[in-house]
């Protein structure tokens, strides 16, 4: 029995025992379901987000999130760049666009530029294919889990290439991930496409450096004035510095901070083994150098002379088509177009200008303190107001006067041109008017005669303020009129050796009209070359009315003077308005013996890859019927106005040597100030005045072309012969007349009295006077017609046989 117990005690022990294996076997079969459950549920999870992955990838592949360009599109990769005007010798004038962008190829960007952009942006760039899984792993550790944001992006050169040129969509909270994996695709499929060479060379070119400039060269010209090719380390550091925020670290507008960035990306270029340690500390210790210059649209060398080319562009544009069929355009398709401007009489042009306009400014600031242009005609002030954008649009908006007459006089913010730099003030719209209306502007043109090439063309003192082009405007001419008088007179049969009378007469035919000199005197006789080296009023007038107004409006046609012409001996005086353009291109057609030749401008324009697309034929010269000897003689007259008339400041004031012609030109109340001067091979001439006609000088002394135009034309060529390159320009001669005819230039230009037994003695003794008075109450006509009958017989017998 006792081991029957015992057994039933040992079983009962053991029941308890096995009750506990049990539950353990419960509770691990437990937690193994809950394992397989909880991996059943992970794996569910992962199947679920790689198929919410794929769908979300396929999503943005397919371009339903967003644009994705196909492998082919990606081919041929088209971003605005902006079409360039340039100079005869290739150098850039000025650009059309939307965004300042140009291109360049690999081999014209400096290693520098290269090795700063791989050293700081994407230092695995040549090992990765578009994305770099190594830069994202160290971002999502440091940058996310460990909150270190110093770590840098992940984005490879590549991707941001897709930023640049296919903007992020804004899709809320999943911007950041459709835009990311967009640009991966697009980053994977611009490896496929083009070598890394190819993807450093678009990067460089799309890649924005503020101040709404895109690309490398444009970037290089803005901040350092040269090509990418030649950017020193230091210089190429800068740039690449700026890739990370561009307005933060703009070199010029935070130097301190750009230098710092700087010194940055140099010791990146050291720990990527770009440079060696004793270099970098070289050019990290180098002083911020910069040369900055604007190059664009309306700020660059000639802004006047690229507002009015741009209509003929964009008329080209429209009737020439590209490959697939659209029309080209001038602000995206990167045009090239090719100019005969040449670069440095542009600059000389630009400079002379400047300097000049900056001093006569202060002249007539100070001729008018203590008072206003207008203070004898407030109408002026009221018309300006009334010109005025501001007034233009207030009034179209429906504003009554007196509302605007209270926005006119209500301070506000502005900023005003002034010649000591751009002037931040407070002051009202009104006072805006005054100080514009009170300013100066100018005109200048250089063209080449023997082609008629425009070689350079400044049409105001700054186009960021003044709009209006003086060189095509129209202003009253002055005596700048005069030489064609005395060329008709030649092609008339009047003689160089004929003197005239300086007596001031009245012409009752024409509403008793009488002309006046600058100066009281009105005796003695003057030769044609003479009376236009003194710029003699009386003379001029008398030799139109013995050519005759029609011949003088004939002859001006045949220089190609197309403007208005009023059939009054006040034509002789130069009341008509001309342009610029017209004037310097009658002279050039002077100078080049009665040849005229249309000016023009435009060589050549090229698409973005330097293919030829159009070729401007030069304009067939056209032969007049003015004689060769006529033009030359005249040309031998105007050299007297420089060596001994109203140009004379062009020798003793600028020192301008070799052969040399010109004219001043000054209108009524000294509105309009003039000068045309002329070497062999080059044509210049220069207006200068108020926009506004009714504000000038009160003074003959200030308002005469000799002052305010003579002295512009004069720091021209003063620049010009300074520079080694156009010295020789100097010695270049005229074509004399033939010698019979320099004999008949070769007498005195002023007598008191004429030569007994002379043509001009014999008329005068036949119509003398008893004095000044009897002659203005005579009867004019009747003289005027016997006189007219007498010279033209007398004129007949020594008439040039042709």
């Amino acid at each position: 029995m006792p081991p029957r117990k015992s057994t039933s005690k040992s079983s009962a022990k053991a029941k308890p025992r096995k009750k506990a294996s049990s539950g353990r076997r419960k509770k691990s079969s437990k937690k193994s379901s809950i394992g397989r459950r909880f991996l059943m549920l992970m794996l569910k999870i992962a199947a679920v987000g790689i198929i919410l992955f794929a769908l979300f990838f396929t999503a943005v592949y397919l371009g339903f999130l967003g644009y994705v360009p196909s492998t082919s599109q990606l081919h041929d990769i088209k971003n605005p760049q902006a079409s360039e005007v340039f100079s005869q010798e290739g150098k850039l004038l000025g650009r059309y666009y939307t965004e300042n962008r140009s291109n360049v190829r690999y081999d014209e960007i400096s290693p520098n530029v290269i090795h700063a952009l791989v050293a700081t942006e994407d230092s695995r760039f040549y090992e990765h294919r578009g994305v770099d899984e190594v830069a994202l792993m160290r971002v999502f550790v440091k940058s996310i889990l460990l909150q270190d944001h110093s770590a840098g992006g992940g984005s490879t050169l590549s991707q941001q290439i897709a930023k640049n040129l296919f903007p992020r969509n804004s899709l809320g909270v999943f911007s950041m991930p459709v835009n990311k994996l967009r640009e991966s695709i697009i980053a994977y499929r611009l490896e496929r496409i083009y070598t890394k060479e190819d993807i450093l060379t678009l990067y460089l070119n799309t890649v924005p450096f503020g101040e709404n400039i895109y690309g490398i060269e444009v970037a290089a010209e803005r901040f350092f004035n040269k090509s990418p090719k030649d950017l020193t380390v230091d210089e190429a550091a800068v740039l690449v510095g700026m890739l990370k925020a561009n307005n933060y670290y703009n070199p010029r507008l935070h130097p301190e901070r750009s230098k710092e960035r700087r010194n940055v990306v140099i010791g990146q270029m050291v720990k990527n083994e770009y440079l060696s340690e004793a270099q970098g500390k070289v050019f990290q210790e180098k002083p911020l150098t910069l040369r900055y210059r604007r190059i664009s649209y309306n700020e660059g060398p000639a802004p006047y002379f690229l507002e009015m080319l741009k209509p003929e562009l964009l008329e080209w544009c429209k009737s020439h088509k590209k490959e697939n069929g659209d029309p080209y355009n001038l602000y995206n398709d990167g045009l090239k177009v090719k100019t005969t401007v040449n670069y440095d009489y542009q600059y000389f042009a630009e400079q002379s200008v400047k300097e000049y306009m900056k001093s006569l400014q202060n002249v007539f600031n100070n001729h008018w303190k203590g008072s206003t242009p207008w203070s004898r005609k407030p109408s002026v002030l009221e018309r300006a107001m009334k010109q005025s954008e501001r007034y233009r649009k207030m009034k179209a908006a429906g504003k009554s006067e007196a509302e605007i007459k209270a926005a006119f006089n209500q301070k506000r913010d502005m900023v005003l041109f002034d010649w000591t730099g751009d002037k931040q003030v407070v002051a009202t719209p009104l006072d805006s008017v005054k100080h514009y209306l009170s300013l100066l502007n100018a005109g200048f043109l250089g063209l080449e005669p023997s082609t008629g090439e425009v070689k350079a063309w400044v049409g105001g003192i700054d186009f960021r303020y003044f709009k209006y082009d003086h060189v095509n405007s129209q202003r009253q001419v002055g005596s700048t009129f005069k030489p064609f008088v005395y060329l008709a007179a030649l092609q008339n049969g009047l003689e160089p050796d004929d003197y005239f009378s300086n007596e001031r007469k009245v012409y009752h035919d024409y509403q008793d009209w009488s002309p006046q000199n600058s100066h009281p005197d009105y005796e003695g006789y003057y030769s044609m070359e003479g009376a236009l080296a003194k710029s003699i009023n009386t003379v001029a007038v008398e030799v139109l009315m013995e050519t005759g107004i029609d011949e003088v409006i004939e002859t001006a046609r045949e220089l190609g003077i197309s403007a208005e012409l009023p059939e009054f001996p006040s034509l002789a005086l130069g009341v008509a308005s001309i342009s610029l353009k017209d004037m310097v291109s009658a002279y050039a057609t002077i100078l080049n013996d009665g040849v005229y030749i249309e000016p023009h401008y435009l060589v050549s324009i090229e698409d973005a890859q330097g293919k030829v697309l159009d070729k401007f034929a030069k304009p067939e010269p056209i032969k007049t019927s003015l004689d060769p000897e006529n033009c030359r003689m005249l040309v031998h007259m105007m050299q007297s106005v420089i060596s001994n008339g109203t140009g004379s400041p062009i020798r003793t004031a600028y020192h301008v040597g070799g052969d040399f012609a010109g004219k001043t030109g000054t209108t009524q109340d000294q509105t309009d100030g003039w000068f045309v001067g002329m070497n062999p091979g080059l044509v210049t001439g220069c207006w200068v005045g108020a926009d506004d006609p009714s504000i000038h000088f009160r003074t003959i002394t200030y308002g005469q072309g000799g002052y305010m135009a003579l002295p512009i034309v004069g720091k021209f060529y003063t620049k010009l012969y300074a520079d080694t390159r156009y010295k020789r320009l100097q010695y270049a001669s005229f074509r004399e007349p033939a010698p019979r005819l320099l004999a008949k230039l070769d007498v005195e230009p002023y007598r008191e009295d004429l030569p007994a037994g002379s043509i001009g003695d014999l008329i005068g003794n036949i119509f003398k006077k008893k004095d000044q008075s009897d002659r203005d109450q005579s009867d004019g006509e009747t003289h005027k017609t016997e006189k007219k009958k007498v010279w033209e017989s007398i004129k007949d017998i020594f008439k040039k046989k042709k």
